[in-house]
């Protein structure tokens, strides 16, 4: 006995043009110098669109994916206060050593120390010496907000 299934309902899979690899070496294709925010500046940018969009005196209902996002990012951003998140920023964009990308994880992840930062981001491993790495997860922690 033969069972006619119906067509399959999802979307084939794209496979991406190129090699494109988060880890020891960035392959990241057409985005390798694309601006990246953190969780924390994401957060920022997407609460002073919305206030604004408030302002505008029109009746705006939020997308439930806009509000899921918010929460998650409310729950995960490391960095609450405006100008937290701007110093965070700066101390970031001081390394230029490093990759946007490599910056925006940091600024997202706070790593206790060098080797937490160097394993969830294997292409810190030759660009930032531990000494180096270690002194600018201190300053990040100097600014994190740790009040719930």
């Amino acid at each position: 006995m033969s069972v006619n299934l119906p067509p399959p309902t999802h979307r084939k899979r794209v496979v991406p043009q190129g090699e494109l690899e988060a880890a020891s070496t960035l392959k990241l294709g057409a985005d390798q110098n694309t601006h990246t925010l953190s969780l924390s500046e994401a957060r920022l940018v997407i609460n002073k669109v919305l206030e604004n969009k408030r302002r505008g005196g029109k009746k705006y209902d939020e997308p439930e994916n806009l509000t899921k996002t918010l929460d998650y990012l409310e729950v995960f951003s490391r960095f609450k206060d405006e100008e937290n998140i701007k110093a965070v920023e700066r101390l970031l964009n001081s390394h230029t050593e490093l990759e946007m990308f490599e910056r925006s994880q940091l600024g997202s992840l706070c790593c206790d120390n060098a080797e937490e930062a160097k394993s969830l981001i294997p292409s810190l491993q030759n660009k930032i010496t531990d000494n180096e790495l270690q002194e600018l997860l201190d300053e990040l922690t100097k600014l994190r907000n740790f009040v719930e």
